[in-house]
């Protein structure tokens, strides 16, 4: 259920998924604000669950996970017993960067960050061998145009 968010709350989302580094200081001169208001804000959004987790944001190419690669998964398996085991393998797979469960004739999309063709096949290798997949393609990112990990507010 969507989360009900004025201006301001938009405003203050802005900055910080553009640099979560800020001062509540920063922050507050940016969108117009006061200190305390905005603090107060962002924990009322942090209880609502609309702010998760902080993190950093890594250059994969700077260390040395030059490879992107998009895998597609069709599975002929649909039991529970299987599914868990499939989404506890890739949750334990840091390579895999996002996961998603598609409607259509593919089953699955992987999001896969590797060193190169090499790391990939070992990556591919381990899957394989701990669960059955049916058919399995991979697709290597040339170049990536637009991965901001920006949310259109």
């Amino acid at each position: 259920m969507a989360v009900r968010l004025d201006e301001m709350d938009r405003k203050i989302l802005s900055q910080l998924q553009e640099d979560a580094s800020q001062s509540l200081d920063e922050i507050a001169r940016k969108v117009g604000s006061s200190k305390t208001p905005v603090w107060n804000r962002i924990r009322k959004m942090k209880d609502m669950g609309v702010i998760g987790r902080q993190t950093v944001l890594l250059d994969a190419e700077a260390l040395g996970l030059e490879a992107c690669f998009f895998v597609l998964i069709r599975t002929s398996e649909h039991e529970s017993d299987w599914q868990r085991k499939f989404l506890a393998t890739l949750r334990a797979r840091p390579e895999v960067l996002e996961a998603h469960r598609l409607a259509g004739d593919i089953d699955y999309i992987l999001k896969v960050r590797v060193k190169n063709a090499r790391a990939y096949d070992q990556f591919y290798q381990a899957l394989i061998g701990e669960v059955k997949i049916h058919s399995f393609t991979a697709l290597l990112s040339m170049e990536e145009i637009k991965t901001p990990p920006l949310l259109p507010l």
